[in-house]
């Protein structure tokens, strides 16, 4: 088996070779004298960038922390050091291996190369002849918590921006020492949660808070004096007053009754939910699995094995396409006009004072920092409206999100009239009321006589045509769609959506206000559904078609796993709500009645409150005896592999029409669309690549949508 003995007389060199532009992270080295006198020496690790470009570790970083490492090995063995710590810089301590050098290693060799390396360097914080302190200050994600985790004892600040080891998303796993060390911490079932639970969860973070709770860290202090308290901890640490408790750490007892149970517990959940298709969650669970026997050495090994099979497989690719797409076209929405063209906003007026208005309108007052107005047809529902933003406000601050200031601040900006006179100074206005084109055009026509001729007005229409929305208007040029997803505060995305006759400067208006509301923005043309929901009309139409044709749900549920999506269709229905999602198959259908289906069965199912019937694990098992009471189905059910060979096929050939008709530019901005938008999954790459390996382009569209060269997809 590997040890460390073995992964010093590995030659690295090829890791150099191969390494194309790495952003070094230094490690820069000083001697803190502690109270006790005793000396720890402190890495700090820095790229020499500010806080917009994360430390992060590739090949060339690991060569000089490797350096860095022995020569305090060799002090610490010469009796000058008590210990050594290791900490960032300001606000990051490390985002983990840099990827783009890790994409470019074309080879398996140079793959499992790059998680030795880690194994050898990060190991050697655990074997210094003196104890190591991971000082963990601000982000910390995957290779950087795997520093914390090869270290002897860890702190972490407890505003650390988040803490992950988000690998399985990814499609890899945690391979420098997470998949070993971690479980044998804090135990199996929150090393489950960490290692696949979250990142499955569409990549969700710990906050410092959760992670010392969980045991992965032995003490937590303020930020205003982080490294002071770290220190000082060190030293009571090293001079025996401070005792290290670690209650969640696994005994015999859990190792060999509660580990399996987990394991098999597991195992179970994710063939349910994600099926059989990702790689990386089922080789992280076999790595779990087995880190409660064994040596640690073993353990690496086994991660060094599995980190190359990885990197070089198909889901990989297509999670750094999808990772490129998010990391760089997101930020530079294409098609997006010249940002100088933007209006400056000033004040923004919202249309409703209902749910999404509430969100809207909290949404921009916390990031925009602007007065915000909302109006509706009573005062009753306006009184309504703002109490319920001043109750979100309230909320934040009880949970530390918001100082006093900043509260009161924002319920000074936020106001509630009837009066349309009160929008005059509104520089943007948004409308939040019932999906239908009519109501819309109501509230624009008595809106518009009150504001600026150059205010923007913006819908939020999830599917109707914002060019006949805004044919009601004296200045239909100003209109844009604006398209939130629900949740507001949560969601990443916005469609902006042109028609026609909308100018540069109301568009460009549009995407610099969802890049203040730090979204990201998508443009498209005006046509039904746009993109997000349009394929996801395709997606819950497929499957009530195969409930129609008398398919049972949980059946249908299942067909659809291998698609990846964060939910199954009826989950997906159960969500957004039966009425919306009958309106918005009804409006799709009635648009391309040959391409869409429109189910009666949706409709019946939308009059009655909960038609879904769950288990104690709320996974959907079928229909209640009342919905199935009043749904009519065929006898000729499809089965499992035909029923996802047509919702595959009807993608492919709806989005090839897209692109034909020009919805978006490029086919990369349908897969951004589906990623943001819908939560489809990094290690398909989006949809398009997906559907490239599926088959269903081929069969459907007329021809793959990536070039063969573009790896992960031919």
């Amino acid at each position: 088996m590997t040890t460390m003995t073995d992964y010093e007389s590995i030659d690295f060199a090829p890791l150099d070779a191969a390494a194309v532009d790495e952003v070094v992270t230094h490690s820069l080295v000083r001697d803190v004298t502690l109270a006790s006198g005793r000396t720890l020496a402190l890495i700090t690790l820095h790229n020499g960038r500010d806080h917009t470009r994360p430390n992060t570790l590739g090949p060339g970083t690991l060569t000089e922390l490797d350096g860095v490492i022995e020569d305090l090995r060799r002090r610490a063995l010469a009796g000058e050091l008590d210990a050594v710590g290791i900490t960032g810089k300001p606000y990051i301590f490390a985002a983990g291996a840099d990827l783009s050098q890790i994409s470019a290693l074309q080879s398996r060799q140079n793959a499992k190369l790059i998680a030795q390396r880690g194994h050898h360097v990060l190991g050697k914080l655990s074997d210094l002849g003196v104890p190591s302190f991971a000082f963990v200050n601000g982000l910390a994600l995957g290779g950087g918590l795997e520093i914390a985790l090869n270290s002897t004892y860890r702190t972490v600040d407890a505003t650390a921006a988040g803490i992950a080891l988000p690998e399985v998303f990814l499609g890899i796993i945690p391979g420098w020492g997470g998949a070993t060390l971690l479980p044998n911490l804090i135990g199996i079932e929150n090393a489950l949660e960490v290692v696949i639970s979250n990142p499955l969860k569409q990549n969700r973070m710990l906050k410092p808070q959760q992670a010392f709770d969980l045991g992965i860290f032995d003490a937590i202090f303020p930020s205003a004096s982080y490294l002071e308290n770290s220190l000082a901890w060190a030293d009571g640490v090293l001079g025996g007053s401070v005792a290290v408790e670690r209650k969640n750490q696994p005994g015999r007892f859990e190792r060999m009754t509660k580990w399996p149970i987990a394991i098999k517990v597991a195992r179970e959940t994710l063939e349910q939910r994600i099926g059989r298709v990702p790689l990386s969650p089922y080789r992280a669970l076999d790595l779990l699995e087995k880190a409660a026997k064994g040596s640690v050495a073993e353990g690496f090994e086994r991660e060094d094995e599995a980190l190359a099979d990885l990197i070089t497989g198909d889901q990989f690719a297509a999670s750094m396409y999808a990772f490129d797409l998010v990391q760089k076209r997101a930020k530079r929405p294409v098609g997006a006009p010249d940002k100088s063209l933007a209006r400056p906003v000033t004040k923004v007026g919202v249309i409703g004072a209902g749910l999404m208005a509430t969100q809207f309108a909290l949404l921009f007052l916390r990031r925009l920092q602007v007065p915000v107005v909302i109006t509706d047809v009573s005062q009753d529902r306006v009184d309504r409206g703002v109490a319920a933003i001043v109750t979100e406000i309230a909320a934040l601050e009880q949970k530390g999100r918001l100082d006093s200031d900043a509260a009161n601040r924002l319920r000074a900006l936020i106001e509630g009239t009837t009066d349309k006179a009160e929008f005059a100074d509104c520089d943007f206005v948004i409308e939040a009321v019932f999906e239908e084109t009519s109501v819309k055009q109501q509230v624009f026509r008595e809106i518009e006589p009150h504001i600026a001729d150059d205010a923007i007005l913006a819908t939020n229409t999830s599917s109707l045509s914002v060019a006949e929305i805004g044919s009601v208007l004296e200045h239909p040029e100003r209109l844009v769609g604006f398209h939130f997803f629900n949740p507001v505060a949560v969601m990443p995305l916005i469609e902006i959506v042109r028609t026609p006759r909308t100018t540069d400067a109301a568009a460009s208006t549009a995407f610099v206000t969802a890049k203040a509301l730090k979204k990201n923005a998508i443009g498209c043309a005006d046509a039904p559904g746009f993109v997000v929901n349009r394929l996801l009309a395709k997606v819950m139409g497929e499957a009530a078609r195969a409930v129609d044709e008398g398919a049972k749900l949980a059946d249908v549920e299942t067909a659809f796993a291998p698609l990846g999506l964060p939910m199954g269709p009826f989950e997906l229905i159960d969500l957004v709500g039966w009425k919306v999602a009958a309106h918005v198959q009804d409006t799709m259908a009635g648009h391309f009645p040959d391409r869409f289906h429109s189910s009666p069965n949706m409709h019946a199912l939308s009059e009655i409150d909960g038609p879904l019937e769950r288990d104690r694990k709320k996974r959907i098992t079928g229909f209640t005896k009342e919905a199935r009471a009043v749904i009519e189905v065929g006898s000729s059910p499809a089965d499992a592999e035909t029923i996802l060979t047509r919702v595959q096929d009807e993608l492919a050939r709806e989005i090839r029409i897209m692109l034909d008709e020009g919805v978006v530019p490029e086919v990369e901005d349908i897969d951004l669309a589906l990623i943001l938008g819908a939560g489809w999954p990094f290690v398909d790459g989006g949809a398009t690549p997906y559907l490239d390996r599926s088959g269903a382009s081929a069969r459907a569209a007329g021809g793959p949508f990536h070039e063969p060269e573009i790896r992960g997809v031919a």
